[in-house]
C-alpha cells in the first residue's frame, strides 16, 4: 500500500506556514485552520494535503498603502 498524504509535524508546520502553535491552536478553536491528528497518545500532526489547500485557499491581506 502506498500512502499519497504525508503528516507533518508541528515544528515543521510553524516554519511552513509562519504562524506560532499558539495562533495555530487559536484559529484551529476558530475553525478558520485545518484540525490536528491524534497520532499517539502525546504527538499530534497534520495531513499535508489539507495544510496546502488552506494555503492555497488562504486570503493574504495587504498592508494598507501609506499616503504622503
Amino acid at each position: 500500500m502506498i500512502f499519497q498524504d504525508k503528516i507533518i509535524r508541528l515544528h515543521e508546520l510553524t516554519r511552513i506556514v509562519g504562524l506560532s502553535s499558539s495562533t495555530l491552536w487559536r484559529r484551529e478553536q476558530e475553525g478558520t485552520f485545518p484540525k490536528r491528528r491524534q497520532l499517539g497518545v502525546r504527538s499530534v500532526g497534520w495531513l499535508a494535503s489539507e495544510i496546502n489547500e488552506w494555503i492555497e485557499n488562504r486570503e493574504i491581506k495587504k498592508k494598507p498603502e501609506v499616503q504622503k
